[in-house]
């Protein structure tokens, strides 16, 4: 049936999918923000959503709303979600959202620090190749996909990418705590969202509470060479199933890799590096327990091309290339910064990395970053002095000596960065630029074609 459903904080990634998605099933979505940014807003004014003005307008809430979904960038005590606690209204978080309508599914959450988008991107490539009928939700776009959610009546099966950060503003719990899944993949563990979970041990009890909270009969599959999952994978559930993986047997020949199936054959795939090889085993482990065989398998991962800004080439000409990633945790920078120097061994690789999060500026987090941009000829830092200003409680120094490269170059200026970027154009050939935001505004294809 048909319901009206508020979203406070619709302009959010996560947020304004899932009001296109419900819009698309035939309800009633109506919503408000106090700053929309692209491409959501482009996206909910293509669709009638987007607001008519920008703010908090608790006239809006009525009792003729059936259900509010509140996202986690508005604030707790925002007017809107006031009025809906007033009036009684059902108030949910997405997580908890997605939950009430998959509780007649089969549920999938591919959870961990890393790797978790590109699993989830895997399992919906197969599924979709071989004409499944299946829910998601996952966290960034995917070729072939037009929204990042799908929620429906008639699907047995969803997959759920699980995020460990906080639900909303009145649910500070990870969000895959909602989802309750049958089958649970935790990729691997490393300390992030330090506002959240200041010390190491509070970070992993999340993980270790995902594990514990699964339902009788749950499979849970984790990546055997991560210390702090053979743990978490060990525990006594006699009512769990416990699946280790590794990374998928391969082989690299002229710079194209190659997985090795146990017949031996030889399947040729668009991904490369360590951590993309563990991906690809993890994702196999799950989609053989719903339903997809081997064969099947490696009959669709040729034709995976990786996640937006995961390793995603943006250039390349006359042997120089340039990537780009989201790494932002110091195990993605050292995970994708090895994974580009393999792949390119004879290459001189020029990595750049920009710390942005007042977070990772912090001093007892920092040294988590030692020995991460190693693989890399050069390696450089950026930090936007404009946008961090008071909160930059760090210098150059400090850079350098936690990451333990004493040649480290360290910029706060984008305009001298993006200046020095292209004045080693002739010095390398390879150029990777990691950063889960923009480089302080920069435009980074541009540049890229620029180095290429």
């Amino acid at each position: 049936m048909p319901k009206s459903i508020h979203f406070i904080s619709i302009g959010g990634s996560a947020m304004h999918n899932l009001a296109l998605a419900l819009q698309q099933q035939g309800h009633t979505v109506t919503g408000s923000d106090e700053t929309i940014y692209e491409p959501s807003k482009t996206r909910l004014q293509q669709y009638g959503l987007l607001p008519a003005e920008t703010g908090w307008f608790p006239d809006k809430i009525t009792t003729a709303i059936d259900v509010v979904i509140v996202g986690m960038h508005a604030r707790n005590d925002n007017p809107e979600l006031a009025k809906a606690l007033e009036l009684g209204l059902p108030v949910y978080s997405y997580p908890e959202y997605i939950y009430q309508q998959s509780r007649q599914k089969q549920r999938v959450v591919i959870a961990g620090s890393h790797g978790k988008t590109t699993i989830t991107a895997i399992i919906l490539h197969v599924l979709k190749y071989h004409n499944r009928v299946f829910d998601y939700w996952i966290g960034e776009p995917v070729h072939g996909f037009d929204t990042t959610v799908r929620l429906s009546s008639q699907a047995p099966l969803v997959i759920i990418e699980g995020d460990e950060y906080a639900s909303s503003p009145i649910d500070s719990r990870p969000k895959f705590l909602h989802y309750q899944p049958h089958i649970a993949l935790i990729s691997g563990i490393a300390w992030d969202h330090i506002n959240l979970y200041p010390t190491w041990e509070d970070y992993v009890d999340q993980f270790e509470s995902l594990a514990e909270a699964m339902p009788k009969a749950g499979i849970l599959i984790f990546d055997e060479s991560d210390d702090m999952l053979d743990v978490i994978g060990q525990k006594e559930r006699a009512d769990i199933t416990k699946i280790p993986y590794f990374p998928h047997p391969s082989e690299t020949t002229n710079g194209k890799t190659h997985l090795i199936t146990k017949q031996n054959n030889r399947i040729a795939i668009n991904l490369f590096g360590q951590h993309n090889l563990k991906n690809i085993a993890g994702a196999l482990t799950v989609c053989d327990h719903i339903g997809i065989t081997e064969e099947q398998f490696y009959q669709a991962i040729p034709t995976f091309t990786n996640v937006s800004k995961r390793l995603e080439k943006i250039a390349e000409n006359n042997g120089r290339v340039v990537y780009r990633d989201f790494a932002h945790s110091p195990a993605k920078v050292e995970a994708t910064t090895e994974a580009t120097k393999q792949k390119y061994p004879d290459k001189r690789l020029l990595a750049a990395f920009e710390l942005h999060s007042s977070n990772n500026l912090n001093n007892s987090f920092l040294t988590q970053y030692k020995d991460t941009m190693d693989a890399a000829d050069e390696a450089v830092v950026f930090m936007d002095a404009h946008s961090l200003n008071d909160k930059m409680s760090v210098d150059s120094t400090d850079i350098t000596k936690a990451f333990d490269r004493p040649d480290m170059r360290v910029f706060t200026s984008v305009s001298a960065f993006q200046d020095y970027l292209l004045q080693q154009r002739n010095s390398f050939q390879v150029f990777l630029l990691m950063s889960s935001s923009s480089f302080g505004g920069i435009d980074v294809e541009g540049l890229a074609h620029q180095l290429a």
